[in-house]
């Protein structure tokens, strides 16, 4: 597994997924994100991106739009994926990174911090109330400072052994086909 910058034939990959799970397509621009993908197969198994917002007292830099395929999940995609996007945030001179979130505990172990709604700049206090009206009241907001995250050596070597999980084929049975196994015949059965 590897994580790259998204390119343009990545695009319609991403809207779908976004869109599937739920995620915030705001303002999409697919150069924004990063795609883990199986160097295998070259199948994608997740994304996310930097947001940049441009204020009055200058920019700042929240990660959002992150997701995991669900046959890659347990496996330390989101992880990387977020790593990469720190990266990206410190190559753009980003001092604090902010994520707004309803599972903050995913991001926490990663030292994440809760960040108190009154004291976030008004650019994402309002993404805040946007996004607790569409789709969670319990959107928190979290921050980091990029040379702050820790990756879990635990998520790091899963993400070295990432497979895509394939659910085995279920077995046909008699009744998937609407024949009863107790009173069928067949069709060397004489009855006797």
């Amino acid at each position: 597994m590897y994580v790259r910058e998204a390119k343009n034939r990545d695009e319609v990959w991403l809207l779908d997924h976004i869109e599937a799970m739920g995620l915030d397509g705001t303002a999409f621009r697919s150069r924004d994100y990063v795609i883990a993908v199986d160097e295998n197969t070259n199948e994608r198994a997740g994304f996310g991106r930097i947001r940049i917002h441009v204020t009055d007292d200058g920019e700042l830099c929240e990660l959002t739009s992150i997701g995991t395929l669900t046959d890659w999940r347990r496996q330390g995609v989101s992880a990387h994926v977020i790593e990469r996007l720190l990266t990206q945030a410190t190559d753009h001179d980003f001092e604090t990174v902010y994520a707004l979130t309803d599972t903050p505990e995913y991001l926490t172990q990663f030292g994440f911090d809760p960040v108190a709604t009154s004291a976030l700049p008004e650019k994402l206090s309002d993404r805040l109330t946007e996004k607790r009206e569409r789709q969670s009241p319990d959107v928190i907001s979290v921050a980091i400072a990029p040379s702050e995250f820790v990756m879990p050596e635990p998520l790091r070597e899963r993400f070295k052994q990432a497979a895509k999980r394939q659910e085995p084929e279920p077995e046909d049975t008699p009744e998937d086909f609407g024949i009863d196994p107790t009173d069928a015949t067949y069709k060397y059965d004489t009855g006797r």
